[in-house]
C-alpha cells in the first residue's frame, strides 16, 4: 500500500514513518513544510529508511498537486498547542489555517486519488467547563477524581474520559480546529465513499520530541531538568498537582494497520480514544520525582496565575479501542521517560535547537 504523511519530519510524523518503514510492505511517502523547529532533524534519517520527502505546505493545494497518489494519507499535521492562537506569539488565522484548512486540502486530495484517511486528533476537543468542573482531590501529589464523586457528567469515570464526553465549545481555538476537521473528515467520507477514521490521541510523547511548555511538556520537563532551565509549576495553586496521560507514537501503528485495511464500521465507531490511560497518567510533580531519582536534583519554582485552558485533570478511556480494535497502550511511561532522558543526555543542545528563543 502507498501511505502519504502530512508533518512527517515532525515528532509523530517521524515516528509512525519509521515505524511503518520498519514493518514493511508498504511504499511510505510524506511532506513537511519544515517551518517546526527541529524538523529538519529527521530528514536524512527517513530518507535513509527509504521514506520519500516531498517539501510542502498543506496550506497551500498547489502544494499538494505535486505529490504522488496514494491509497492512504495520515494526517499527523497540526500546531499541536492548546495556547496557539491566543498566547500573543502565534496568529489565530494561521492556526485555522494549518489545522482545518490543511486538513480540508489533505481530504480533497483523498478524494481526488481515491484515498483512505486517517486523522490524528486529540483530546482537547473535550469541552473544557465540565471538565474543570470535575470534582477532584489531591493523592499522591496529583489530581484524581474525588472518591465521592457522584453524578458526573456522561462520557466519565476513573477509568478517564470517553468518546461521549461533551465537546460544547468552548474547547479552545486549537481543539475547535480538530474538531471541525473531524466532522469535516466523516462527512467526506459518506459523501465520497472514503474510508476515513478518527484517532483521537492522549499526550503523545517520546524520544525526539521538540518539547515546549505548552506541547511536548514531558520531553520539555525532563529536557530542561537535565540543563537546570528554569521550570516553574504554573496555576492550580503553584503545586503541579495537574495530570496527563502518556502514549509513544508507535503504539498507534497496530491499529494503524487494521485501518489501512479499511474495515466497515458506523460512522460513531470511526472515532477512538487512544492514549496510555490512567495506568500512564502522571502530573508535573511525579513527574519531578521521577526527574529526581534519575537526573539529579533541581528546584522548581510556582507560579500560581490561571493560564488559559487548563485543566486540572485529563486522562483519555480508551475502552472503546481496545473493543473495536484489541488495542492495547504497549510502552509504559517509565520506559517512555527513560527514552526521553536517554535522547536528552545524547543531544544536550536539544532545547535550543527544538525551541529556540
Amino acid at each position: 500500500m502507498r501511505i502519504l504523511i502530512s508533518g512527517v519530519c515532525g515528532f509523530v510524523g517521524s515516528t509512525l514513518a519509521r515505524a511503518l518503514a520498519e514493518a514493511g510492505g508498504h511504499e511510505i511517502a510524506g511532506f513537511d513544510n519544515f517551518i517546526r523547529p527541529g524538523s529538519e532533524t529527521n530528514r536524512a534519517e527517513l530518507k535513509h529508511r527509504g521514506v520519500k520527502l516531498f517539501h510542502g505546505d498543506l496550506r497551500a493545494p498547489s502544494d499538494l498537486e505535486t505529490l504522488p497518489a496514494v491509497d492512504w494519507v495520515i494526517d499527523a499535521a497540526a500546531n499541536p498547542s492548546v495556547l496557539a492562537g491566543v498566547d500573543g506569539r502565534t496568529s489565530s488565522r494561521q492556526l485555522v489555517e494549518h489545522n482545518l484548512g490543511g486538513t480540508v486540502n489533505l481530504l480533497e486530495f483523498c478524494k481526488q486519488h481515491r484515498a483512505g484517511f486517517t486523522l490524528l486528533s486529540t483530546s482537547r476537543v473535550y469541552a473544557i467547563a465540565p471538565l474543570a468542573a470535575l470534582p477532584t482531590e489531591v493523592k499522591e501529589n496529583a489530581f484524581r477524581l474525588s472518591a465521592k464523586a457522584e453524578g458526573l457528567p456522561s462520557g466519565v469515570s476513573a477509568a478517564g474520559v470517553a468518546e461521549n464526553f461533551s465537546t460544547q465549545a468552548p474547547v479552545s481555538l486549537y481543539g475547535a480546529t480538530k474538531l471541525a476537521s473531524e466532522a469535516l473528515a466523516l462527512e467526506y467520507g459518506e459523501t465520497f465513499g472514503l474510508p476515513v477514521f478518527i484517532n483521537r490521541c492522549g499526550v503523545l510523547a517520546g524520544a525526539g520530541q521538540f518539547g515546549r511548555a505548552d506541547q511536548g511538556i514531558f520531553a520539555y520537563w525532563i529536557n530542561a531538568w537535565l540543563r537546570q532551565r528554569p521550570l516553574n509549576y504554573i496555576g492550580f495553586g503553584g503545586h503541579g498537582h495537574q495530570v496527563r496521560d502518556c502514549l509513544h507514537p508507535r503504539d498507534l501503528v497496530p491499529v494503524l494497520a487494521q485501518q489501512l485495511r479499511a474495515p466497515k464500521l458506523a460512522a460513531p465507531d470511526r472515532i477512538a480514544n487512544f492514549s496510555g490511560g490512567a495506568a500512564s497518567a502522571l502530573s508535573l510533580r511525579q513527574l519531578s520525582d521521577w526527574c529526581a531519582a534519575n537526573l539529579g536534583t533541581h528546584t522548581v519554582g510556582a507560579d500560581a496565575t490561571p493560564r488559559a485552558f487548563d485543566i486540572p485533570w485529563l486522562v483519555l478511556d480508551s475502552a472503546k479501542a481496545a473493543r473495536l480494535w484489541q488495542w492495547r497502550p504497549a510502552t509504559a511511561t517509565p520506559a517512555i521517560l527513560a527514552e526521553i532522558a536517554a535522547h536528552a543526555r545524547a543531544h544536550p543542545d536539544w532545547l535550543d535547537l527544538s525551541t529556540p528563543i
